[in-house]
């Protein structure tokens, strides 16, 4: 079914809206745990409930750069300003992500959040831009990524400057970590 430029497709903003409202209620009964006021158990199918939810979240991410990048691509926009559209975007996200790096570290007592959702997706977006222009290569090298981060996961380290890619150091902690790999 072929759609119009303009036009959104309902079926990625219906799913996004039900992942967000999902979040919504996932946190609040987090911090609500997390602050003592209401206690949850944590092995409860409640969070395996949670879990399910991010990667779904990551991949209509995912989905809809592509579809952005498709749709920008007919508008014959140059190369250039392709770019900067995907660094900006990018870098806003990415800074929502280092404010609530800032608010955590103020509130939290520990594992305040290192690299999160925000991060993930923000650096996401701007890493991502090379290989739109793939297509099915990404397949490969996604796989690749995977059983590279899967690898990385176990292992710890004694340095922190590379936590956003998924080498974490002895004891590492934070509430909310999304690395780049293995993702």
């Amino acid at each position: 079914m072929d759609r119009n430029l303009q036009q959104r497709f309902w079926e990625i903003d219906f799913l996004r809206g039900i992942s967000i409202a999902k979040m919504v209620i996932y946190h609040l009964l987090y911090n609500l745990n997390y602050f003592g006021q209401y206690d949850i158990n944590l092995n409860s199918t409640f969070w395996l409930y949670a879990s399910v939810n991010r990667p779904i979240f990551i991949f209509l991410v995912g989905v809809s750069l592509t579809l952005s990048f498709s749709k920008a691509k007919k508008s014959f926009m140059n190369e250039k300003r392709l770019f900067l559209k995907y660094l900006i975007r990018g870098l806003k996200i990415f800074s929502w992500g280092l404010i609530i790096t800032l608010v955590t570290r103020v509130f939290l007592r520990e594992g305040y959040v290192v690299f999160g959702v925000l991060h993930l997706i923000g650096i996401s977006i701007i890493l991502a831009y090379p290989f739109l222009k793939l297509r099915l290569w990404n397949l490969i090298i996604g796989i690749l990524l995977i059983f590279l981060g899967l690898y990385l996961k176990d292992l710890t380290f004694n340095f922190y400057w590379l936590v956003w890619l998924g080498l974490k150091p002895v004891h590492f902690y934070s509430v909310d970590y999304f690395p780049l790999l293995p993702w």
